[in-house]
C-alpha cells in the first residue's frame, strides 16, 4: 500500500520519514483561494478541514490508475492570530505585520488532515478532522525579525514561522502536539487512517 502525500511541504515529508514512512508526494494545485471562497462563513476547523479535502481529493483522482492501492492524505494549516485566520504571507511586509501581532503574545493554529483510502483505484472511505493547538511566542528584536524574514523561510508557511526551522528560537511553548505545528499531525493521522481500516504499524518501513 502507497502512503501519498498531497503536499510540497518538506516539514510535512520529513515528520513522516522520522516516523517511519516512506511517503510519494504529489501536489495538489489546487486553487485555495477558490475553496475558501466557496465557503459561507466557515469556522477555523470547518476551513481547513475543506482545504485538505480538495488536495487529498484532486491527488486522489489524479492518481487512481497508477497506484490504485494507496492511502492519500492531504493537510492544511493556518494560524488564528488576533481574531484573524492567516495562511502563507508571501511577501516580507506581510510577514512583517504579522510578527507586529504576534511578538509576544500566543496563536492558534489550526490543522486540518483528510484521508483517502483507494483500492483498485476506487475510493473505498474517507476520513477527515481537525486539530489546534496553542503557539506562544517570543519578541524578536528588530534586527532578529528583519534577519529572519530575509531568510525567505517565514513566506511560505503559515502563520510566518516554524516550529522545526530558523522560527524555531522564537516560539516559547507549545500546548498541544508539536507535530500538528510542523504541518502533519501524527496522532491525527493515525486516527483517521485508523478509521479507513489502515494500520499505520503496517506503512512503517521494514
Amino acid at each position: 500500500m502507497r502512503f501519498v502525500l498531497a503536499s510540497a511541504s518538506p516539514a510535512r515529508l520529513a515528520v513522516l520519514r522520522a516516523a517511519g514512512i516512506d511517503a510519494s508526494v504529489v501536489v495538489s494545485g489546487v486553487d485555495e483561494d477558490a475553496v475558501a471562497a466557496s465557503l459561507t462563513d466557515p469556522s477555523p476547523s470547518e476551513l481547513v478541514v475543506a482545504l485538505a479535502k480538495a488536495k487529498a481529493s484532486v491527488v486522489a483522482e489524479e492518481i487512481a490508475t497508477t497506484h490504485a492501492d494507496a492511502v492519500v492524505v492531504g493537510c492544511d494549516s493556518m494560524l488564528s492570530i488576533g481574531g484573524e485566520m492567516v495562511g502563507k504571507p508571501g511577501k516580507p511586509e506581510v510577514a512583517r505585520k504579522r510578527w507586529a501581532v504576534m511578538a509576544g503574545g500566543s496563536g492558534e493554529l489550526f490543522t486540518g488532515h483528510a484521508v483517502i483510502r483507494l483500492r483498485n483505484g476506487e475510493r473505498v472511505s474517507e476520513a477527515a478532522a481537525s486539530r489546534s493547538t496553542t503557539v506562544r511566542f517570543a519578541s524578536p528584536s528588530e534586527e532578529e525579525l528583519e534577519r529572519y524574514i530575509a531568510t525567505g523561510e517565514p513566506l511560505s508557511v503559515a502563520g510566518a514561522f516554524t516550529l522545526d526551522g530558523l522560527g524555531g528560537w522564537f516560539v516559547e511553548a507549545v500546548e498541544g502536539d508539536p507535530s500538528s505545528v510542523i504541518g502533519i499531525s501524527l496522532p491525527l493521522t493515525r486516527n483517521l487512517l485508523t478509521e479507513v481500516g489502515v494500520r499505520v504499524t503496517d506503512l512503517w518501513r521494514e
